[in-house]
């Protein structure tokens, strides 16, 4: 097992790279050149204190999901947020210029509306295999980007660099989010054959009665079924059907529901145990929220 190292800060980045202290201490871009791509990382586990936005430029590749293949040969983009453990490895194939990671702390953006928002940026909390693949053109708008944010912190800070520099990562964001909607579009075929397994993996686990033994599905047992992170998988559903994974869930929990209402005789809390509640209270809860009656009453009325 590896071992794991904590870097809270970006100056110990720096250090670790043997690059110049940063000109700022709350954000710095480093560009991944072939001394930076071929660092020796180690066998060792990262866990990071910072957010971090990171482009890779000039790796061609192929690269297949399901039964779709795409040529991503532009760019690829991955995030990762403060807490999230990391393992790097050499590249096996040394990037053009134009590649780099920005990398910026909490602290830089806490007291701002970016802030106050970041969690609804959920790229943050996918898998590197769900990553971001750009165009040229893309890959130029987000390097422009950046450079502004460079730029700010390389000359005289000043009491506007601060909200100049979070605007440029807030617009940032918010075209990668333009851009991971653009990528789900054109993968709807995909998107559609994940959407039909995710509907055949609910029905399979409650037709098993698994729920007697694991309880209710969570969206991180979807997830790992599916080979994908639980809010890769929330964002693909939103997407394409217009609910999120937890939603599915429920719509599925409130259709069994029913039909076992309907269809049995059943006392309320032996249907609520064997959907997955662990206390019956749960259940009539959900139930309520979702057609407005509780159980009895919808037992009573139909």
């Amino acid at each position: 097992m590896s071992n794991i190292v904590r870097i809270d800060t970006i100056s110990q980045v720096h250090e670790a790279l043997g690059l110049e202290k940063p000109r700022h201490p709350l954000v710095s871009v480093i560009p991944i050149d072939e001394r930076i791509a071929a660092f020796d990382y180690g066998d060792v586990t990262y866990v990071l204190g910072f957010y971090q936005v990171s482009l890779k430029s000039g790796i061609c590749a192929e690269m297949t999901y399901g039964r779709n293949t795409y040529d991503f040969e532009e760019g690829t983009m991955v995030f990762t947020k403060p807490g999230q453990a990391l393992s790097f490895k050499v590249a096996e194939q040394m990037p053009s210029k134009g590649g780099w990671t920005l990398m910026f702390h909490p602290d830089l953006i806490r007291r701002s509306e970016l802030g106050k928002n970041i969690e609804q940026y959920s790229f943050f909390s996918y898998e590197t295999h769900e990553a971001l693949h750009l165009s040229d053109d893309e890959k130029a708008s987000i390097t422009e980007l950046v450079r502004k944010i460079e730029s700010e912190y390389n000359q005289n800070i000043d009491r506007h660099t601060q909200k100049l520099i979070i605007s440029n990562i807030e617009l940032l964001l918010d075209y990668c989010t333009r851009y991971y909607d653009r990528q789900f579009y054109v993968r709807t075929n995909l998107n559609q054959d994940i959407v039909t397994r995710f509907e055949n993996l609910l029905r399979e686990y409650f037709d098993s009665e698994q729920t007697l033994e694991s309880g209710l599905p969570s969206v991180k047992y979807c997830g790992e079924k599916l080979n994908m992170s639980p809010p890769y998988l929330s964002d693909l559903l939103k997407k394409e059907t217009g609910r999120t994974a937890q939603q599915h869930i429920q719509d599925t929990i409130i259709d069994r529901a029913k039909t076992q209402l309907l269809a049995s005789n059943e006392q309320i809390s032996q249907i609520a145990y064997g959907l997955g509640f662990e206390y019956p209270q749960h259940f009539s809860k959900l139930f309520k929220t979702h057609t407005g009656m509780s159980p009895a009453e919808y037992r009573k009325v139909h």
